[in-house]
């Protein structure tokens, strides 16, 4: 097992994209260290490790930096034993890739372009490309996870939709989704919110919804 002695995550408390490495760290039961960052005013740790994107999260593993969300949920899933994060199969490896990063490339453009861009149609059209993506990864669902029956690299890869779209809809008065409509998805997203070490990891829920609220008053505000 590789050293867990020496791991920092440089994250931001709330975020959906750090949650994932946290996560991962968690799973495998790495001991480490979280430096939160600030949006707007980053450390020179943060710039130094990662002066490609100037973004979190990064991981510091024995003083080398690895950074972009899936990409370290695989690193931890090479470095440390234990806890499987991706399929041994390689079939269902690639699937787990390909699916992760559909909801990179496909769901978060999609649900950015229904909530924040400012144009009113636009809004609509970001709209019905969310319940568009919504549909596919309902059908794509086939267990309890989509990892089967635990929590593997997709399952962390969309934890936004079950827990940030929800609390992003409920503050901007959205329609994007619903359990009605997503019965498989609301499903997963019951159980994985319930994950012990998923939950562990979730920010308060009333820290979130403030967040959204007062960015939606802010664009409304600025019209």
């Amino acid at each position: 097992m590789a050293s867990n002695q020496h791991v920092k995550l440089f994250g931001m408390v709330g975020s959906p994209i750090v949650a994932r490495a946290e996560i991962a760290l968690k799973l495998k039961g790495v001991e480490y260290e979280y430096v939160n960052e600030s949006f707007s005013n980053k450390s020179d740790d943060l710039l130094k490790y990662n002066p490609i994107h100037k973004k979190v999260p990064v991981v510091l593993h024995n003083g080398k930096p690895i950074c972009e969300s899936l990409v370290i949920v695989e690193y931890v899933d090479e470095v440390w034993t234990g806890y499987p994060i991706l399929p041994s199969d390689p079939y269902h490896r690639a699937q787990a890739r390909f699916w992760s990063k559909f909801i990179d490339d496909k769901v978060f453009p999609a649900v950015y372009k229904a909530a924040w861009n400012p144009n009113e149609k636009e809004r609509e059209k970001g709209a019905e490309e969310v319940r568009e993506v919504l549909t596919i990864l309902e059908n794509e669902l086939k267990g309890k996870f989509f990892n089967g029956d635990s929590v593997g690299l997709l399952d962390i890869a969309a934890l936004f939709i079950a827990f940030w779209l929800p609390l992003l809809q409920e503050a901007g008065g959205l329609d994007l989704y619903g359990g009605e409509k997503y019965p498989k998805l609301e499903k997963w997203g019951h159980d994985i919110l319930n994950h012990p070490v998923i939950e562990g990891v979730l920010p308060p829920r009333d820290l979130v919804l403030t967040f959204f609220k007062t960015r939606f008053q802010s664009i409304s505000a600025s019209k």
